[in-house]
């Protein structure tokens, strides 16, 4: 055998040998399970027993296995081990028996100070597991201590401090003692709020505000406005934090704990007697007494000033974009974004789109009103060149539009649209200019955009056109779409989607391709070519339809990692009277990649109502909403 050969897999060897010592020691457990069993093979996994004796790891995994039932309130065990032969052992064999469990004798939670009175610290309390006669578990004991000082910081009780912590168990009369007591203090209110660096009116930043000075404190407002500010892409960073600890460099740092002042009491707590020199030099206050000098002039609402520090984000962005997709193939997006172009940070963006059946051109201006992320006053113009199948096209579009956000995040959006259309549709040419107002509610909800684990998307609109204020055509129409992604379990995944659409005209023949209905394509039936379904003329070509209906049900389910597979179902069609005698109808199955890029779906979709009886491949990238 080649030498190389050789080398290779010996070195390859002694790494899955070093790999294997350099792991936990595996623990094979008579005696006691569920629970109790895992955390000791918990507490036995960190320790790697080529690093010891023989006679050092048996210490270790004494001490460790009887720390591990301590925990679960088993404090008088009889732990027998066993060591395979051989050095380093690779597990141990544990007889356990447990013996005698404690249980809760003397349980005593307290709350005082203005906390006494908030209502989310008496659910913390009321929301401890254990009670008196039970056995006794330390680690919700441990996760109550954390949630109420975690509490304490996030609700402005700066001043809190436990002036009882204690566990006291005494294993001989298998009784242990449960004391907690925590001294919130007053509770602290939002303060004066100091903005630094904004190159946008100040007063627009500060409509933004989640709370009022004097309002209580919460750190999750804080967190909100960050994330307010973060939305309008004005800065390039944001810190929004609280003024705290301005008479902390007077106190004496917490005393340190050594070997000779450490007594491990029942329980495992630890108590430290006499406080270690302070290391800093220069006369300094302890703790107690910084506290009780304070006080004398503490107010009776003690404020938080709030401090905010920006930077301005970039007055220019651009963007480039590339995918694919069936339905147009290949396609490139240009974006110029400028998130803000004067102090009341109006900003204005434009984009080009390239594919094969359909170029455009759009730019926006964004007015934002006194609530910037909710109210805005929308100024958009585009051009749209398309040639698809039966469709020729060449527009002109203005819009103004007024959009509110509701606290339901509901959106509605009024807007006055004029388009000039070039086009010939289905052999019939025809320029046609409209004026029409619109309304429409929309709303997007997700978890994770780019691959959903949950979300739903709704959208209504409806648009008008009238010869009494000029239009080439008199029309009322009507579009909405709803869709749903649930998860169940870890696993699965349901995608549902429905789309409809109508038209009300005597007009039909002055009504542009941009406004009637086709379907079929990767995002409508699939298994039919991209705006392939809709009703045709004599000559067989296709004229767009007065009305649309829509509709698709999704299974999806994880192969492994970011792979899943899909089974669907999608049905629908355009058509010019409502009632029709059937719907085209697809079904396939397909493949989901979540890439770093977002997710690439590929799917095969069969079409039962084509003569050829074929399939069809469709192949997309890019989120679902």
């Amino acid at each position: 055998m080649d030498n190389r050969v050789v080398t290779r897999l010996g070195a390859a060897a002694l790494c899955l040998g070093m790999t294997h010592s350099a792991m936990g020691l595996d623990a094979r457990i008579e005696g006691v399970d569920g629970d109790v069993a895992e955390n000791v093979r918990y507490y036995l996994d960190g320790l790697e027993a080529a690093r010891y004796s023989r006679s050092r790891i048996e210490g270790e995994v004494q001490r460790r296995t009887r720390e591990a039932l301590r925990v679960y309130g088993y404090y008088s065990p009889q732990v027998v081990h066993q060591l395979p032969e051989g050095d380093p052992p690779g597990y141990v064999e544990l007889m356990i028996e447990p013996g005698p469990r404690v249980r809760i004798e003397t349980l005593d939670i307290r709350i005082e100070g203005d906390a006494a009175e908030d209502p989310r610290f008496r659910e913390a309390v009321e929301a401890f597991p254990l009670a008196e006669g039970d056995p006794l578990v330390h680690a919700p004991y441990d996760r109550l201590r954390s949630r109420l000082a975690n509490l304490s910081l996030e609700r402005g009780y700066f001043d809190w401090r436990f002036v009882d912590r204690r566990m006291e168990v005494r294993p001989h009369a298998e009784s242990a003692r449960l004391y907690l007591a925590l001294d919130s203090g007053p509770r602290h209110h939002f303060g004066e709020v100091t903005i630094d660096g904004s190159h946008i009116e100040e007063e627009r930043l500060r409509r933004m505000l989640p709370f009022s000075p004097g309002d209580p404190y919460l750190a999750g407002e804080l967190a909100r406005y960050n994330q307010r500010l973060g939305q309008t892409g004005w800065f390039g960073s944001i810190a929004v934090r609280p003024r705290l600890g301005e008479a902390a460099s007077l106190a004496l740092p917490e005393p340190r704990v050594g070997f000779w002042n450490e007594v491990e009491v029942a329980g495992g707590e630890l108590a430290s007697q006499p406080p270690a020199a302070p290391d800093a030099d220069g006369p300094r206050l302890s703790g107690l007494a910084l506290e009780g000098a304070t006080a004398l002039h503490r107010p009776d609402r003690p404020e938080v000033p709030i401090d905010i520090s920006v930077t301005p984000a970039d007055r220019h962005k651009f963007e480039v974009g590339v995918g694919y997709a069936t339905d147009v193939g290949p396609r490139t997006r240009f974006a110029w974004n400028q998130p803000w172009i004067n102090r009341y940070g109006h900003g204005l963006d434009h984009n080009l789109f390239l594919s094969a059946p359909e170029q455009r051109f759009t730019g926006t201006y964004n007015m934002p009103l006194a609530d910037p992320l909710r109210d805005s006053y929308r100024f958009q113009y585009g051009f749209r060149h398309r040639d698809n199948e039966d469709t020729r096209s060449l527009e002109a579009t203005v819009e103004a539009a007024r959009r509110w956000e509701f606290e339901n995040l509901w959106v509605q959006t009024l807007y006055v649209r004029t388009t000039y259309e070039d086009f010939t549709q289905g052999g019939e040419e025809e320029q046609v200019w409209l004026l029409y107002p619109g309304i429409s509610w929309s709303r997007t909800r997700t978890r994770n955009p780019t691959f959903p684990s949950w979300g739903d998307r709704q959208r209504i609109a409806f648009e008008v056109s009238d010869g009494m204020w000029g239009s080439d055509a008199d029309f009322l129409r009507m579009t909405g779409e709803t869709q749903w992604i649930r998860m169940f379990g870890e696993d699965t995944r349901f995608v549902t989607r429905l789309g409809f659409g109508a038209i009300e005209t005597d007009d039909f023949d002055k009504i542009p391709p941009s406004l009637r209905f086709f379907a079929g394509g990767d995002r409508s039936v699939r298994g039919y070519a991209y705006e392939s379904l809709a009703p045709r003329n004599e000559e067989g070509r296709l004229t767009g339809g007065q009305q649309l209906l829509t509709a698709s049900a999704e299974l999806q389910r994880r192969i492994t990692g970011a792979w899943w597979g899909a089974a669907f179902v999608d049905t629908g069609d355009a058509f010019e009277e409502w009632g029709p005698d059937a719907l085209n109808t697809g079904a396939g199955l397909g493949v989901r990649w979540i890439s770093p890029v977002g997710p690439i779906r590929f799917d095969i979709a069969h079409p039962f109502d084509d003569e050829d009886d074929s399939w069809r491949i469709h192949f997309a990238i890019g989120p679902e909403f």
